[in-house]
């Protein structure tokens, strides 16, 4: 039988899930929970460059601002199976954001989405790191007028259902609380 942590130290989990509406503090709580691990955080970046859209370049340079000097980052867009293959044992990878990966694939047609989908869970299941994975939530409002904005909010809910179940702490964030989803919830049973 493997020996646990020391007394008093809590395990890190091996998935962490956190996920909120915009603004609400997610990202902040992600990045709470990734200092607090004691591991060398490695910022594993999902969203696009965009260097003419002035708005997203402040967001950007909000978020680098705001990360400890000591944190890695690597900008892996939708690369993000590679970037979790790159993580090494004493590393905690923090991806920011599930949302941003599913963008850049909202192209591919269903078969090829699903093998995405495989290659992700493939890589997170043999990632030697424990993981921090920041996620948006969508359709708690309007409804996207779009195909393209439907396609993506069903695809990044059923990722999120997906990667909850192999989750071993999940936190839900918004106005800038984070609660507890495991403790405070019950799943919701299987539909037919």
């Amino acid at each position: 039988m493997a020996a646990g942590p020391p007394s008093g130290v809590q395990r890190q989990p091996r998935l962490t899930l956190v996920s909120g509406p915009s603004r609400g503090g997610k990202s902040l709580w992600a990045e709470h929970l990734a200092g607090a691990s004691g591991l060398a955080v490695i910022y594993l970046a999902t969203g696009p460059s965009l260097p003419d859209d002035a708005a997203w370049q402040e967001r950007l340079r909000r978020h680098r601002l705001r990360r400890p000097p000591a944190w890695g980052c690597r900008e892996v867009g939708g690369a993000l199976a590679a970037g979790l293959a790159q993580l090494q044992p004493g590393q905690l990878g923090l991806v920011d954001s599930l949302g941003t990966w599913v963008a850049a694939h909202l192209d591919l047609e269903p078969p090829d989405w699903g093998l995405r989908c495989d290659e992700l869970l493939g890589a997170l299941g043999t990632c030697p790191a424990p993981l921090v994975v920041v996620c948006e939530e969508t359709g708690w409002g309007v409804v996207p007028a779009t195909a393209d904005g439907c396609r993506f909010r069903d695809r990044l809910g059923t990722m999120q259902q997906t990667l909850l179940a192999r989750s071993e702490a999940a936190w839900l964030v918004l106005q800038g609380r984070a609660i507890d989803l495991l403790a405070l919830s019950q799943p919701v049973p299987p539909g037919s």
